[in-house]
C-alpha cells in the first residue's frame, strides 16, 4: 500500500476518536460546571465555546494532513512507476529536475541503453542539441515535441511533458514513425553484444528469410562456417554454409565430416508476408556420445601408437587421455592424474595455458603454438601447441608437446661452435702480433750474441732471453693451432706409425704407475696430417689423461690408445650432426681417471680453460688438440662420466692415395760462411721493429737493404731504382697488402722473386695469395733462420 493512503486512513481512524473524546470531556465539564455555579444558562454558553473549539482544530488537521500527503508523493514505489511504463506501446522515460534518468520502460531501455534522453545523439549530428532545446521548451511552456528525429536508425516522434510534484519532472514518449524492420532488427542484434555473448557460450545463430537466404548471424556461426567471425553473410544461401548427408546428419561445408554433426533447432520468428526463420545451431552431444562409446577404446590406442607426445581434453579443460608420449616428455608417473593442463606448468604460465585450452575448446577449430616451462623442468621450455578439435568423442581440444632436448642441443652446438671460431680469430690475431713482438727480441739477442762469446758477462743472459722467447713462441704456436692458423707440414702416413715413434716418448711421460696399452685395428687407411702436429695431440692427450688418472688415487691406471676404421654405414649408426658419412681412421685415447661432469665436459676445448691448480696448467692443451684436428679435416669428440674416465675419439679422413714414411724436418747444419749472400733486397715491413731487426741481419750477411714501411712506399722505391734482386714484404699492411703490392710490382719485374714473412699460417696465405715462385717465412723468425730463407729465395731455380 503506497504510504500516503496509509497515511490517509490512519489519519481519519483518529479523528473519529478525537471527537468522540472531545463530546464527552465537553459534556462532562459543562455537567460539572452546573454542578457548580447553579446556572443552566451558564452552563450551556461553556458547552458551546468547547464545541466550538473543538471544530476550529479539526479543520486545521485537515489541511496538514493533505499537506503530508503531498510530502509522501516523490517517494512513490518505482517499481510500481515502472510496471506503469512498460505498459505504454512506446518508449517512454521520465526525468527528474537536473536531467537525470528517474525511470525509464523496458523499450527504452533495449533502444537507448541507460542514457538520459537529453544526451541522445543524432546519426546526423545535432540530436543532443534539438532534445536539450525541447527540455527546455517542455519546463518553460508545459509541452514540446519534436518530429522527425533519427536515433540509432529508427524514425522516431518524440513528445515532452512537464508533470510530478512542483512540476520538476519531464515525460519523455518516443514512437515509431517508421514500419517496424525485423531483418534489420534481428540483423542489429545478432552481430551485437548479444550476438557475440551467446556465441562466446557455444550457441551458434543463423536468420534466414523464406528463400533461405541469411539476413544475419553471430560472429560463431560466422567463424565455424568461413573461418572468420567479421565476415558477412547477409544474402548468402544457408545451404551453401551447411550441408546434409545422407544419415541425416548436418556439417558446416568447409569442415566437412572429419568433425562432429550439428544439431539444429528451427525457430520461426513471425507471421507476416516475408517471415524470418531462426536456426540455433550446436555441435550434437549425442553424436560425440555415440562416438565416445564406439570410438574411444580405438581413439586411445591410436594415441598411443603414435611417435609423439599428445593429450585429449574436454570442453570443461579436463584431461581425457594422455599418451605414453605425452607424460614421459611433461615428467609424470605412470599413475599420475593431472585433472587439467595448467597443473603441469609453472605457476607463472598456468592463465595464458587454461586461457588457450578455454577459448579453443568452445571456438572455432584452430591451433596455437606457445612455449611453456613444466614443473618437471622449470629451467628449460618446451613447445606446446592446443588446437581445437571436433568429432572425437568428449575431446574438445588436443595437446602436443615437442620435446626441445634435441633442438636445444644443436642450438647450443652452434653456440659452441660460433664461440670456438670467434675465440680463435681473436686468438689468431694476438698471436700474430705477439710474433711481431718476439721477432724483434729474438732477432735484436741474435744480434747481440754475434758480438759475445760463450764466458763474456752477457752472454748467459742474453741466452735466457733467447730461451724466454722461444718459450713465448710454443705459446703463440699453440694459439695458432687452436685458431687453425698455424703453418702444417701434411704427409700421407698411417697412424700406428706416428703412435710408434711418439710411444717411448709416452712411457716416460706418463711414468710406471700408469699402464700404457697399445691397440690396432686391421685395413687401417691412410691419413693426410703433419706427423709433429699428430704427435703433439697424443702427447697432450696422454698428459691431460695422466693427471687425470693421479687424481684418482689408488686403483689400477690404465692409458690406451687404440686406432680402428670406420666405414660409411658405421657413420651412419652413430647418429652424430656434426660427423657426415665418409671413410675414417680413428684414434681413441682413453683413460680410467676421474672423468668429468657435463658442465666441464662442454668447456673443454675453450682456450685458458683448465680444472687444475693454478701454476700446473696452460689450458691450451685442448685447445691446441681440437685446433690441429680441425685444421687436419679431422673431427674430435669427447666421452666422460664421473669416476668412469674419460675417452678421446678423432676421426681423421682417409686419404687416397699411397702412405709415406714420415721424414725428417731437421736441414742439414749451415755454416756461417754459407749464409753470405750479395745483392740488393726490397724489404716491406709496416712494424718499424721488426723491419729493423730484419735490416740489421741482412746487412750484417752482405746483403744491400731498402726498407719501406708500406706498399705504396714500397712501389716509389721500385720505380726508382734500378736493381732489385728480391722482395721481402710482410703480407698483412695498411691501405696496401703484401699481395696486392706484389702484384703491381710484377707488371714492371715480372721475373722478381718474392719471400712472404707474416704471424699468419701458410696454408691460410697461400689460399688467398693466387701468385707464383713466393716463398714463405713464418713469424718469429732468427737472424740465421732469416738469412737462409733469403738466399734459398735468391738460388737460381
Amino acid at each position: 500500500m503506497p504510504a500516503s493512503i496509509a497515511a490517509a486512513s490512519s489519519f481519519g481512524r483518529a479523528s473519529r476518536w478525537l471527537i468522540s473524546l472531545v463530546l464527552i470531556a465537553a459534556l462532562g465539564s459543562a455537567s460539572l460546571l452546573l454542578w457548580a455555579v447553579r446556572d443552566l444558562a451558564f452552563a450551556a454558553a461553556f458547552l458551546a465555546g468547547l464545541l466550538g473549539l473543538g471544530a476550529v482544530l479539526m479543520l486545521t488537521a485537515r489541511p496538514l494532513a493533505r499537506s503530508s500527503d503531498v510530502q509522501a508523493g516523490p517517494a512513490a514505489d518505482l517499481a510500481l512507476l515502472r510496471a506503469a511504463l512498460d505498459s505504454a506501446d512506446a518508449a517512454v522515460a521520465i526525468t527528474g529536475g537536473g536531467g537525470a534518468l528517474v525511470a525509464a520502460n523496458q523499450a527504452y531501455a533495449e533502444w537507448f541503453g541507460s542514457a538520459a534522453p537529453a544526451s541522445l545523439g543524432e546519426e546526423n549530428g545535432g540530436g543532443s542539441e534539438r532534445l536539450r532545446a525541447a527540455a527546455s521548451d517542455a519546463v518553460r511552456d508545459g509541452r514540446a515535441a519534436i518530429n522527425p528525429l533519427s536515433l540509432g536508425g529508427l524514425q522516431l516522434k518524440v513528445e515532452l511533458v512537464r508533470a510530478g510534484f512542483g512540476d520538476t519532472h519531464l515525460i519523455w514518449r518516443f514512437a515509431r514513425t517508421d514500419d517496424f524492420d525485423l531483418a534489420r532488427e534481428a540483423r542489429r542484434l545478432l552481430t551485437g553484444e548479444a550476438g557475440q555473448r551467446v556465441g562466446e557460450a557455444g550457441l551458434m545463430i543463423a536468420l534466414a528469410d523464406l528463400e533461405g537466404n541469411l539476413v544475419g548471424a553471430n560472429g560463431a556461426f560466422a567463424s565455424r562456417a568461413t573461418g572468420r567471425a567479421d565476415t558477412v553473410l547477409a544474402g548468402t544461401p544457408l545451404t551453401d554454409l551447411v550441408e546434409a548427408t545422407e544419415d541425416g546428419e548436418f556439417h558446416f561445408t568447409q569442415e566437412g565430416r572429419v568433425v562432429s554433426p550439428l544439431r539444429i533447432v528451427q525457430v520461426p520468428v513471425a507471421d507476416q508476408p516475408n517471415p524470418l526463420t531462426l536456426f540455433l545451431l550446436l555441435d550434437d552431444p549425442g553424436a560425440i556420445g555415440r562416438m565416445g562409446r564406439e570410438g574411444g577404446a580405438s581413439l586411445a590406442a591410436l594415441l598411443e601408437t603414435l611417435p609423439l607426445g599428445l593429450a585429449l581434453a574436454n570442453v570443461d579443460g579436463r584431461f581425457v587421455h594422455l599418451n605414453k608420449d605425452f607424460r614421459q616428455a611433461v615428467g609424470l608417473g605412470r599413475d599420475a592424474r593431472p585433472v587439467y593442463p595448467g597443473d603441469l606448468v609453472v605457476d607463472e604460465d598456468k592463465a595464458i595455458v587454461s586461457d588457450a585450452v578455454r577459448r579453443h575448446a568452445r571456438g572455432p577449430a584452430s591451433a596455437s603454438d606457445m612455449a611453456v616451462r613444466l614443473k618437471a623442468q622449470p629451467d628449460e621450455t618446451v613447445a606446446l601447441r592446443i588446437a581445437g578439435v571436433r568429432g572425437l568423442g568428449d575431446a574438445a581440444v588436443a595437446l602436443a608437446i615437442k620435446d626441445n632436448k634435441e633442438a636445444d642441443r644443436l642450438k647450443r652446438q652452434v653456440a659452441q661452435a660460433t664461440k670456438m671460431q670467434a675465440v680463435g680469430q681473436l686468438a689468431g690475431g694476438v698471436a700474430h702480433d705477439f710474433n711481431n713482438i718476439l721477432t724483434a727480441i729474438l732477432g735484436y739477442c741474435d744480434l747481440m750474441l754475434m758480438r759475445h762469446t760463450p764466458g763474456d758477462s752477457d752472454y748467459d743472459d742474453i741466452q735466457q732471453i733467447r730461451s724466454n722467447s722461444n718459450r713465448a713462441a710454443g705459446l703463440t704456436r699453440q694459439l695458432l693451432a687452436f685458431s687453425r692458423q698455424q703453418t702444417l707440414r701434411p704427409q700421407v702416413l698411417q697412424l700406428p706409425d706416428v703412435i710408434s715413434e711418439v710411444s717411448t716418448l709416452l712411457k716416460r711421460l706418463i711414468g710406471e704407475k700408469i699402464e700404457l696399452v697399445v691397440k690396432h685395428g686391421r685395413n687401417l687407411g691412410a691419413v693426410r696430417a703433419d706427423p709433429g702436429q699428430l704427435e703433439q695431440v697424443i702427447v697432450n692427450l696422454a698428459v691431460n689423461a695422466r693427471d687425470a688418472m693421479e687424481a684418482n688415487g689408488e686403483g689400477r691406471c690404465t692409458l690406451t690408445l687404440q686406432t680402428y676404421s670406420v666405414t660409411p654405414e658405421e657413420v651412419r649408426r652413430l647418429g652424430s650432426d656434426i660427423l657426415p658419412p665418409g671413410d675414417y681412421t680413428a684414434l681413441k685415447v682413453s683413460d680410467t681417471g676421474t672423468g668429468m661432469p657435463t658442465a666441464v665436459l662442454a668447456k673443454i676445448f675453450e682456450p685458458f680453460f683448465t680444472t687444475k691448480e693454478v701454476g700446473k696448467g696452460t689450458g691450451l692443451g685442448l685447445s691446441t688438440v681440437y685446433g690441429i684436428v680441425k685444421q687436419s679435416g679431422g673431427f674430435i669428440f669427447a666421452e666422460s662420466e664421473e669416476g668412469e674416465g674419460t675417452r678421446f675419439t678423432i676421426y681423421l679422413p682417409v686419404h687416397r692415395a699411397e702412405a709415406t714414411k714420415p721424414t725428417s724436418n731437421a736441414k742439414p747444419r749451415e755454416t756461417a760462411g754459407e749464409l753470405w749472400g750479395s745483392g740488393t733486397i726490397l724489404l716491406v715491413e709496416d712494424e718499424a721493429m721488426v723491419r729493423a731487426v730484419a735490416e740489421r741481419a741482412l746487412t750484417r750477411h752482405g746483403y744491400v737493404v731498402l726498407t719501406a714501411e708500406n706498399g705504396e712506399a714500397a712501389l716509389e722505391i721500385l720505380a726508382r731504382e734500378a736493381q732489385v734482386d728480391l722482395m721481402i714484404s710482410d703480407v698483412v699492411m695498411p691501405t696496401m697488402d703484401g699481395p696486392t703490392t706484389v702484384r703491381e710490382a710484377r707488371k714492371t719485374r715480372p721475373d722478381l722473386p718474392v719471400l712472404f714473412i707474416s704471424g699468419y699460417a701458410e696454408e691460410q696465405l697461400r689460399k688467398s695469395i693466387d701468385l707464383e715462385r713466393v716463398g714463405f717465412l713464418a713469424k718469429p723468425f732468427s737472424v740465421q733462420r732469416l738469412a737462409e730463407a733469403a738466399r734459398d729465395a735468391l738460388a737460381p731455380k
